[in-house]
């Protein structure tokens, strides 16, 4: 048996007949930016996440960069985030001219440890980006005592993590603005590119909607410097298909998760945390093991490819030589980057397909 690591042909399949009828009418109304589905979505993932507004972008990586846009955030300020992701939010970092600091993380969570990110706070840290990485909300409480005790905002990266809860309540409208990004592989996807930001803010949402449109309010006068930035609306529809589905999506991977981790139990191998108060959803199930590269290669040898997150720390990264970061900086993410090995995960992974996976591992001579 054969088992993709990803599967977005067999999501197609199943919205094929709801898919098809809503892009046709997209095409046919003639509003292909910012029309009528960019702002139902907006309104739709308000509403879901438990926030106020919505503000449609371009990527998930540009709703990060537009939202330190939006706190006015630039040269001089410190911005502290996680090595152990992907570039998104380092690169956001970049782009609105801060300075980049890292911070380690948890070894079981692999989110931001707050301990490590009280360590790095100086007087210029403006803002703090935890990323609720592979679908698990980083300790949200412990760093916003941080950010309200140095008066430092927060931003959160919901990139991988729709759905996610944290102490009653959705991701994202914990902080000043919540990121997320609708790539094809997230676990509500689009059919190309798309992102939103969201927040409680009126006065951020309105300054988020001029930047996302070359800093404009009224046609062809422009008050901000701004970006071209837009939900395409043909994606906006095709999301606003798929929202229904999220939850029990997110149900399945939850499912697929326990059933990986109950067989794995007896094994030298480490299945992923959850922490106390946290509903993951499981955008990547990762386990850790001394014998990664091993594994891998068994697994690949019987029908089960996997792929590496993150196989280099973004402080190892060439992009960031300039920064003067070696190894040992963040030993944390250095170690997970060596025993890391993410799974098949996904909702439409059938039980025989999940059972194939189960098997495969425990036939490895660990």
């Amino acid at each position: 048996m054969n088992v993709p690591f990803l599967n977005l042909q067999a999501q197609y399949a199943a919205l094929k007949a709801e898919l098809l009828p809503v892009v046709e009418r997209a095409l046919a109304g003639g509003y292909y930016i910012l029309g009528p589905n960019v702002k139902n979505l907006e309104e739709e993932i308000a509403a879901f996440t438990g926030t106020r507004f919505g503000v449609g972008v371009n990527s998930g990586s540009d709703a990060l960069t537009l939202a330190l846009r939006a706190l006015d955030l630039g040269a001089g300020d410190e911005v502290i985030t996680t090595p152990f992701t992907y570039i998104a939010p380092a690169e956001s970092v970049h782009q609105v001219g801060a300075k980049l600091v890292f911070a380690d993380v948890h070894p079981r969570t692999f989110n931001l440890d707050p301990a490590d990110v009280a360590r790095r706070i100086t007087p210029r840290t403006r803002a703090i980006i935890p990323v609720h990485l592979f679908g698990q909300a980083a300790p949200l409480r412990e760093l916003l005592a941080l950010a309200g005790k140095h008066g430092i905002q927060i931003v959160e990266d919901c990139a991988q993590a729709i759905g996610a809860i944290y102490q009653g309540q959705p991701v994202g409208g914990w902080g000043r603005l919540g990121c997320f990004s609708f790539y094809p592989t997230k676990n509500l996807g689009a059919d190309g590119d798309g992102g939103m930001v969201v927040t409680n803010d009126e006065a951020l949402a309105k300054k988020l909607r001029m930047l996302r449109v070359h800093g404009i309010e009224r046609r062809y006068h422009h008050d901000l410097h701004g970006y071209n930035s837009r939900l395409d609306e043909l994606q906006a529809a095709i999301v606003r298909v798929k929202l229904p589905h999220l939850r029990s999506w997110n149900a399945r991977r939850v499912e697929i998760a326990r059933r990986y981790s109950e067989a794995f139990r007896d094994l030298p191998l480490e299945v992923p945390l959850v922490a106390e108060g946290n509903v993951h959803v499981f955008h990547v199930y990762a386990v850790l093991t001394n014998r990664r590269d091993a594994l891998q290669q068994h697994l690949a040898d019987r029908g089960v490819p996997t792929i590496i997150y993150f196989p280099l720390p973004l402080h190892l990264q060439r992009v960031y030589a300039p920064m003067g970061w070696k190894q040992g900086d963040f030993p944390v993410a250095e170690a997970l980057a060596h025993r890391i090995l993410p799974l098949p995960m996904y909702p439409e992974l059938t039980d025989e397909q999940v059972g194939h996976v189960i098997q495969t591992v425990k036939g490895f001579r660990f």
